[in-house]
């Protein structure tokens, strides 16, 4: 990161039990170098024993992922710095529309049975990400599957985790794969209107689907990160803070290029 990032960043870290005087030992390692570590492995997609001399041990740095993936945290800060994103582009920071696509990949050999499968429609042989963004392209929630999970069968439980951390959300985008009785059961049961934007059969090529264009947008940026290109997780919470922190970095630039000076 650099200073600019750094600053911007850093009053948005989730604080330490130690430091609130709730107990626990001090953290060992600066934050700002174990950020650094976690953003290398994610971007060049390199393993966690081959940690650059540079930066903390991969076990420290590997332990500091492990407990923020297990206790959240990596969300709560995704979060906040989501919501500063937000205001900064003169939006409120709760969303009241969002869009939800999938993405299929495929899955490292590590992988196991209980967590992949056969995307039959895209041919992967792997995991599926789903994905809710707001109309800025901002990632509100992310569930990993296997590959063969139905796109409507995973919103259910996608849009439910969403519209409970979102209560101002009423309307989502989505494509065809999202039709029939999904329609009315987010109607009934999570007071959204969920929207389905067709491609029109009558056009030829590439043409840029209104509204989901916007996920796909965010899908694109994860093919950026070189840990995401193929899932290598053993467990698909991991495969989850994978794609929290390829967007942490990409909002924290974001953040930090609009507060530079200039001229």
């Amino acid at each position: 990161m650099t200073d600019w990032e750094w600053a911007v960043v850093r009053p948005l870290l989730p604080v330490p039990g130690w430091m609130r005087g709730r107990g626990g030992r001090p953290e060992g390692y600066c934050h700002r170098a174990i950020l650094d570590a976690i953003r290398h492995l994610v971007g060049n997609g390199i393993k966690w024993r081959a940690m650059p001399a540079d930066f903390p041990p991969w076990d420290r740095v590997y332990a500091f992922f492990r407990r923020w993936r297990d206790n959240a945290l990596v969300k709560e800060f995704h979060d906040r710095l989501r919501g500063r994103v937000r205001e900064e582009l003169g939006r409120d920071a709760q969303p009241t529309a969002a869009v939800i696509d999938s993405q299929s990949v495929k899955a490292d050999a590590v992988v196991g049975a209980d967590s992949r499968g056969f995307d039959g429609g895209k041919l992967v042989d792997g995991r599926k990400r789903h994905v809710v963004v707001d109309p800025l392209g901002l990632l509100l929630g992310v569930m990993v599957t296997a590959a063969d999970v139905g796109d409507r069968t995973a919103a259910r439980v996608l849009l439910e985790q969403v519209a409970e951390a979102h209560h101002r959300l009423a309307l989502v985008w989505a494509d065809g794969g999202y039709t029939g009785s999904l329609v009315e059961y987010c109607l009934a049961t999570f007071a959204l209107v969920l929207t389905i934007v067709r491609r029109s059969d009558d056009k030829r090529g590439f043409v840029v689907v209104p509204k989901r264009w916007i996920v796909e947008r965010l899908f694109a940026h994860l093919m950026r990160s070189r840990r995401l290109v193929r899932d290598f997780e053993r467990r698909t919470t991991s495969a989850e803070a994978m794609v929290y922190w390829s967007v942490i970095a990409l909002m924290s630039r974001r953040l930090a290029r609009s507060r530079l000076p200039r001229g």
